[in-house]
């Protein structure tokens, strides 16, 4: 359990916090907050605290529906009861401030080892999110030999889970990456001149 689970109560309590406060007009079922946060069965627990206390509130919203009908899959909006973010919860300012400062993500090394596995990993940038800057092409970039998309979508999944948010990212493969550089690639460029950490580096890029 991190620093700030313990604080908390729970690491499962931390994650569902920040996923409202990151995604403050977004409201979410029950089931959908226990998959985006990973925090499984616990998360009915962890909802009924945070709402008692008023951080959340339950709020009535339509979804889009998916199902089958005559060999065809239809779409139809349903009105369902989820839960939403509390904007005049008393704390909510410090609290967001504590919870996105204490992220344990910012450090180096988490980042690094979710990606063990997922092939030669050579670089990790990461932008977006990770550096407070909601204009950039990705949250995250990988570059190394041999990627396993499959292995690096769970990785993604557990940053996700992690940070309480969807994150938008890319992987290359070193060659094709190298390659891009040396064209000065648009995409490649706009990753690279606007704000971004380099949490892993291999290729030695300036």
């Amino acid at each position: 359990m991190d620093i700030l689970g313990k604080l908390f109560g729970s690491s499962a309590r931390t994650k569902i916090m920040r996923l409202f406060l990151l995604n403050p007009l977004t409201p979410f079922e029950l089931h959908d907050v226990a998959q985006k946060t990973k925090t499984g069965a616990s998360a009915r627990k962890e909802i009924a605290i945070l709402e008692s206390i008023g951080f959340l509130e339950k709020k009535s919203f339509f979804k889009q529906i998916s199902f089958k009908k005559g060999g065809k899959m239809k779409t139809k909006k349903k009105r369902v009861v989820g839960l939403h973010l509390n904007e005049n919860f008393p704390l909510l300012f410090p609290l967001k401030n504590i919870l996105m400062s204490g992220n344990p993500l910012n450090r180096r090394e988490e980042i690094i080892n979710r990606f063990n596995g997922c092939g030669k990993v050579r670089l990790i940038v990461v932008s977006g999110i990770f550096v407070g800057e909601g204009n950039s092409r990705v949250d995250i970039l990988v570059v190394g030999d041999g990627l396993q998309k499959r292995a690096i979508d769970q990785a993604l999944k557990g940053l996700e889970a992690e940070m309480g948010k969807e994150l938008t990212y890319a992987f290359l493969e070193t060659p094709e990456f190298l390659y891009r550089m040396g064209i000065y690639d648009k995409f490649i460029r706009d990753i690279f001149d606007y704000p971004h950490e380099k949490v892993l580096d291999k290729l030695n890029i300036a």
